[in-house]
């Protein structure tokens, strides 16, 4: 099994803050004899009426020397991730989790915009310091508002 992000616990806490259920830490997945780990699997906590949402979250701190050489390895994680999860976690919906810097240095840009974009990238920004969830992106992909920042 991998290591934890710096950041997995901040991020698990702020999902639950935000009115998820962690159901899986690290969420397995097997395909083709091969085992891959994403770092969350979550439910939202919703009242009967209302169905529930499934999301897998992979953790990325962007911490490396290179804010692209990060991307262009999390753009690709990602990929990798939510084609098995489409197969094993059917109607569960994968999102990358980046510290609320990251968001405006790299998702705000134009180059995250293109990625976001072309690529059908969910990410969701995060404050470390008070472990509360700041924006979803795109903004429409979650039902529930989060936390204000």
């Amino acid at each position: 099994m991998p290591a934890r992000d710096r950041y997995h616990n901040c991020v698990r806490n702020a999902l639950i803050k935000d009115g998820w259920a962690i159901t899986h830490d690290p969420l397995r997945m097997s395909w083709g004899g091969r085992d891959l780990y994403v770092d969350l699997g979550a439910e939202e906590l919703v009242a009967a009426e209302k169905a529930g949402q499934s999301i897998a979250v992979e953790i990325k701190g962007f911490l490396g020397l290179s804010e692209m050489d990060d991307l262009e390895k999390a753009l690709g994680q990602f990929a990798l991730y939510r084609s098995v999860l489409a197969m094993t976690h059917p109607g569960w919906t994968l999102f990358l989790a980046v510290p609320e810097d990251t968001v405006c240095d790299v998702f705000d840009q134009p180059i995250g915009r293109l990625v976001i974009e072309d690529h059908s990238v969910k990410v969701f920004g995060f404050d470390p310091a008070n472990e509360v969830i700041t924006r979803w992106m795109p903004q429409s992909v979650i039902e529930t508002p989060s936390n204000p920042y």
